[in-house]
């Protein structure tokens, strides 16, 4: 599974419907290959508004060599996507190579249980902040916020930002 234009968007269930579709289909618009990537837990997740989603892959057989970057999105999903290593150590790996790692609402628990934030300026659905300052991000309020190759955003709302942000950084090949 190697193309430099393919990005992965993780899922699991109770995925945030929107911060799902919204990059998926933004991705596809803009000409990536955007791989929807679950834990292995199940071929189809619903979201926590009933929309379900087939996989194209399981993390197992995807590699951070293999594409662009990665859409983290919110919901629930994310205290699910934290408990995989193989998330995390994809995740990781994404952000060591400076690839772009993008994640929106509670998506920064992923980041912080990847042990990526550190230092870095994030902001994240305020439920969570918390959790980022004592992972040792900078949290700030704002629709999204860049940091070298990091992305994040609050909400649903913050979406068209979020996706304007992160299609600039993966044009640019990373950070």
């Amino acid at each position: 599974m190697s193309d430099t234009l393919k990005v992965a968007v993780l899922v699991e269930a109770d995925y945030q419907d929107l911060e799902v579709w919204y990059p998926l289909l933004r991705l596809r618009e803009a000409g990536y290959q955007a791989v929807s990537v679950g834990t292995g837990s199940s071929p189809v997740y619903k979201g926590k508004y009933g929309y379900s989603i087939t996989v194209d892959a399981s993390i197992e057989r995807v590699r951070a060599s293999d594409v662009r970057g990665v859409v983290i999105p919110g919901g629930w999903a994310p205290d699910k996507l934290r408990m995989s290593e193989a998330v995390l150590a994809f995740v990781r790996d994404l952000n060591s190579a400076g690839k772009v790692v993008a994640a929106i609402c509670h998506a920064g628990w992923v980041l912080a249980s990847a042990d990526i934030v550190r230092g870095k300026r994030v902001t994240s659905f305020r439920a969570i902040r918390d959790d980022l300052v004592h992972a040792g991000a900078l949290w700030s309020d704002e629709e999204v916020v860049v940091d070298g190759n990091l992305v994040t955003s609050r909400t649903p709302d913050d979406l068209p930002a979020f996706m304007k942000a992160t299609l600039r950084l993966l044009a640019e090949g990373g950070s």
